[in-house]
Order: structure tokens, then C-alpha cells, then sequence
């Protein structure tokens, strides 16, 4: 899959109030460095950091510019955990492996704490995230998975909020219990993005946009061609997600493409958005197809949710997420959305992560599967751990095995059309 230059959803909320894109030259010409890396969104640019601060020479391939895919598009919320239930983990390594994963997750809450405070990266930071149950079975389950965090992985910044106080939280009669992460947040994500590469290049490293890798040639010395230029490098990071399946289709057979959608609001003034959401937390329902939404730094509802899995953009789209978000917040019937816009991200079958090296000097990072705002910042540590011969915790992540989607290029699409309507069938239900 490409991203084409001109996607209209590159056109988003977050690209209108990021201010002035900065512009990094494309490659041009025949260079060599330690280390290439493909793709200039937050994995990328993470390992890139610590790849400089370890005085190592880098070089980050762009395709279009930085933020472009879903780093900059993203729901911007910032949460500890994986997309799958930590007892995946558990089934596949054990507990011990699993709660070391968990206290890496935590770890990259903070790392975007530490970045911003340490790149002075104005990126619209507000604290806490709240996870929403609509009935009461999702509630009980809630309440139970929260307790089973607390006594098997430590993590004891959530408190659990009854359906009695719930409306002090976000004002909505849809939802029956939540969970309150003190240590979660949310953020403006192509600001703080665009504020990683800026301290990428302080620190030494480069960055080319419009620089898309045609291809990859492996070896001692691996080679990274583009259409204006080579880098020979000692070691390779594929961190381009869904944009890498004709550099490594091994890999694209691993993780599925599905594209979400968000939209933004008018603005809705400074006494009706703190009504909507007094707890100013980013939330998320516990559906397994679910609707997140947050406030943003200018009052606006940012509200997300609807999924598209063949690759175009829903006809309905301004309807069906009017609809949605509707369901949650009835008092916004005379709301309009300011813009709409989507991205890909990349599911695997069983939703965790997939990290991994396709030989002893190409790394790759993938898998991130809708939880990647923190999870994709310490991975980029991980990986730069482990090119500069620390391996120890990326191999931690690199022992989790993964499965092709079923029907290969032709007919996994509609196999997992099929099973997401199965298991909207069950939420609904």
C-alpha cells in the first residue's frame, strides 16, 4: 500500500493547527551511515533519538513527509497496555514475560512525558484517560479487568467510577461504569510528532521526505534505493507499517490495513465542551468496534470510531459518525463536524505487536494495532536498544509469534469484513 501524495485525509484538524510544516530535503544522491530508517512517523523517529544520542550516524527515509500516516493522524490518546488482552501474552510466555511487557508500556507513557519535557514539544498534553462500559455486563468486566491489572501487573493508577458518579466524568447517559487512568493522557499528535523530528536532527540524525524506498537489497551491508538516491547503512529499521508490503512481504502478510476515521467539531465554546467531559480525560468504550473521543486544546469534540476494512472511504461517512456520536452525546443534535478525516492502521490477527528482524541487520516494527502513540515511542527505544547491542528487551517483544491473515492478498479483506460483523453483531447484543 502507498500513500498517495494527495490523500484528502491528510487534510485533517491536526494539520490545519499544527502551524508551519518544517520541510526536509529528499535524498539525493549515494550515502552511506550506521543506520536507515524507513518511515518518519513515531516509531521511526523514536529509534532515531536514541540511535543519535548513542553517536550513531542516521538516516530517516520519508515516502511523503513526517507525520504522514497514522502518527499524525491518530486519536491522540496516550495509554499504557496492548490492543490485545494481556493474557494473549501470557498463553504465548508466561506471566513474568507478560508483566515485563506491561511495565515497558508504562514505561512508554512516561517516555512521552520525558520527551516532552526534555524537547520542550508543545503538543496540547492534558492528563488521564477513562474507559467506558456501555451496560452492565461490559461493566462487571471492566471492573474485573481493572482489578486483575492491579494484582498481577502492579499498575494501580486506575480507580473505578459508578454509574452514580459517572456524569461527573463525561456526561453521557450511554454508559453504565468507567475506569479513570490517572497515568494515561492525551495529545495533539502531529505537533508532537513534528516535535520529534525537529529533535531527531538537533541531535544529529537526518530526515528526507518525499524519499520513498523502491527498494531494499539485504546483506552485511544492506542497501536502501529511492527513486533520487541510495543509503548503504550497517543496519535497516522498517518502521512504515501498512506502507511496506513491496519491501517486505513477509512481513504485510502479517497485519492487516483497516482504516478509521475521526471527526472534529465546531467549536464548542469553553462551558459546553467542559460539560461534555469534565474530567478532560481522553475516553473509549470497551467495544471491541469502539468510539473514543476527546476535547481538544480549542474546544472542539474530536470523536472516532468508524472502520472501513476494503480500503475506501465510507459514502455515509458525515451520517454514520453524526450518528455515533449522537448515541453517546444527544445534547449535541445542532453540532456540526468541521472536517473528517482517516488513516490506516496495522492490526495483526491477534493484536500484539510484532517486532522482529528479518535478518541479523534489518529490525522491524509493526503490529501496533490502534494502541501505538506510546507503545511506538518505546519500541523505537527498544530498537535502537538492540542495534546497539542491547537486545535483550527487544527480544522480549521479538518471542511473541504471529500468523499470516487467512486468504491471502486476495481474500483476507473479506474474511475479516466477516469477522468484524460478527463481533459487532456480539456488542451490539
Amino acid at each position: 500500500m502507498r500513500p498517495p501524495d494527495d490523500d484528502p485525509d491528510r487534510d485533517s484538524y491536526y494539520a490545519r493547527t499544527a502551524g508551519p510544516a518544517p520541510h526536509y530535503a529528499p535524498l539525493d544522491g549515494d550515502v552511506a551511515c550506521d543506520v536507515g530508517v524507513v518511515g518518519g512517523g513515531l516509531a521511526g523517529l523514536s529509534a532515531a533519538i536514541e540511535l543519535a544520542q548513542r553517536g550513531l550516524a542516521v538516516r530517516v527515509l520519508e515516502a511523503v513527509e513526517v507525520g504522514a500516516g497514522a502518527s499524525g493522524r491518530n486519536g491522540g490518546q496516550v495509554l499504557p497496555g496492548l490492543s490485545c488482552e494481556m493474557s494473549v501474552v501470557e498463553q504465548q510466555l508466561d506471566r513474568g514475560a507478560a508483566r515485563r511487557i506491561f511495565d515497558l508500556t508504562v514505561a512508554g507513557v512516561d517516555l512521552v512525558r520525558e520527551r516532552r519535557r526534555a524537547f520542550a514539544i508543545d503538543c496540547d498534553w492534558r492528563d488521564g484517560a477513562l474507559a467506558v462500559a456501555v451496560g452492565a455486563s461490559k461493566a462487571r468486566a471492566l471492573r474485573e479487568e481493572c482489578e486483575a491489572i492491579a494484582r498481577d501487573y502492579g499498575y494501580d493508577r486506575v480507580r473505578m467510577i459508578g454509574a452514580d458518579a459517572l456524569r461527573d466524568w463525561v456526561d453521557s447517559p450511554r454508559y453504565a461504569a468507567a475506569a479513570f487512568d490517572a497515568g494515561a493522557g492525551h495529545l495533539h499528535p502531529l505537533k508532537y510528532t513534528r516535535g520529534l523530528a525537529r529533535a531527531a536532527t538537533a541531535l544529529g540524525a537526518s530526515i528526507h521526505e518525499r524519499s520513498r524506498v523502491v527498494g531494499l537489497e539485504p546483506g552485511t551491508r544492506p542497501v536502501l534505493r529511492t527513486a533520487t538516491g541510495s543509503v548503504r547503512c550497517r543496519h535497516v529499521l522498517l518502521a512504515g507499517n501498512v506502507y511496506l508490503d513491496r519491501l517486505a512481504p513477509s512481513l504485510a502478510r502479517r497485519i492487516m490495513p483497516v482504516g478509521t476515521y475521526i471527526a472534529v467539531t465546531e467549536p464548542l465554546g469553553g462551558a459546553r465542551a467542559a460539560r461534555l467531559i469534565p474530567s478532560a480525560a481522553a475516553v473509549f468504550d470497551t467495544q471491541l468496534v469502539l468510539d473514543y473521543f476527546r476535547l481538544s486544546a480549542d474546544d472542539r469534540l474530536l470523536f472516532g470510531g468508524r472502520v472501513s476494512y476494503g480500503g475506501a472511504r465510507p459514502a455515509d461517512l458525515d451520517a454514520s459518525m453524526h450518528r455515533r456520536m449522537l448515541a453517546v452525546f444527544p445534547q449535541l443534535a445542532d453540532v456540526r463536524f468541521d472536517a473528517i478525516w482517516g488513516g490506516y492502521i496495522d492490526i495483526t490477527v491477534n493484536r500484539a505487536p510484532d517486532f522482529g528482524r528479518l535478518t541479523p541487520e534489518i529490525y522491524y516494527l509493526q503490529g501496533f494495532s490502534g494502541h501505538g502513540v506510546a507503545l511506538s515511542g518505546i519500541a523505537g527505544r527498544l530498537a535502537a536498544e538492540a542495534i546497539a547491542g542491547q537486545a535483550e528487551r527487544f527480544d522480549l517483544f521479538a518471542r511473541l509469534r504471529h500468523r499470516d491473515f487467512p486468504g491471502g492478498r486476495a481474500l483476507r479483506t473479506p474474511a475479516l469484513v466477516l469477522a468484524m460483523l460478527w463481533y459487532r453483531l456480539r456488542d451490539l447484543i
